[in-house]
């Protein structure tokens, strides 16, 4: 409880911090525009661009700051945003799990210490990554203008992640078992792999859809 208290002062602490920012900049730079002031508020704090934006559209609905522009997100296509920061656990998922497949293929399990990394990401690959893709395509991640309270903190993503992994991973192996593969290593990681890229795909397609129906 006390460390809980803690965080959250730290995070009102910080909030406070750019808040702070933010209102200097304006009186003293007097930005043209609000992409100007996010750039201004980026050289000041290394935070990511979404949280900028969230706290200058809290001011501006508090009434503390006026924008001369509505701030809303741009519509971009598929490929722009795949090249965004707001994607980089896409490109993370699947070089985790391309990185475990290659791993669980190449190295073998009589050759240490190398095959620790394979243990490593052998774990991520089966207690995280499946469970994560498929709650990203449920629960994707809010867009910079949230349009709903229902949405995951980052505890109960995690708990969910895990759990729906230990859940796939048993309905691969029991489908597997009615296959002529069988129930083996290499279509087990085949699986997963595709598993993983497929939900991964569908929950950043998701993820993009949503954004741009918010900005048109």
């Amino acid at each position: 409880m006390h460390e809980e208290g803690r965080t959250r002062l730290d995070k009102n602490q910080t909030d406070a911090a750019i808040t702070q920012t933010i209102i200097r900049l304006i009186e003293d730079k007097k930005p043209k525009n609000v992409q100007e002031l996010v750039n201004l508020i980026k050289e000041k704090n290394p935070i990511p661009e979404q949280k900028i934006i969230e706290h200058i559209i809290q001011l501006q609905s508090q009434g503390k700051i006026t924008l001369r522009e509505q701030l809303t997100p741009q519509p971009q296509k598929i490929g722009t945003y795949l090249k965004s920061s707001e994607a980089y656990w896409y490109w993370s998922t699947l070089v985790l799990a391309i990185a475990t497949a290659l791993t669980v293929f190449t190295i073998p399990e009589n050759a240490y210490p190398l095959v620790y990394i394979r243990y490593v990401l052998g774990s991520i690959f089966i207690l995280w990554l499946p469970g994560y893709s498929f709650i990203k395509v449920l629960f994707p991640s809010e867009p910079p203008l949230k349009t709903s309270s229902k949405s995951l903190d980052p505890i109960e993503r995690i708990a969910l992640s895990i759990g729906m992994s230990l859940a796939l991973i048993p309905i691969v192996g029991l489908l597997l078992n009615y296959t002529p593969w069988g129930i083996r290593l290499t279509p087990i990681v085949l699986s997963l792999l595709s598993l993983t890229a497929i939900f991964a795909t569908a929950a950043v397609i998701r993820e993009h859809q949503i954004i741009t129906r918010i900005a048109t």
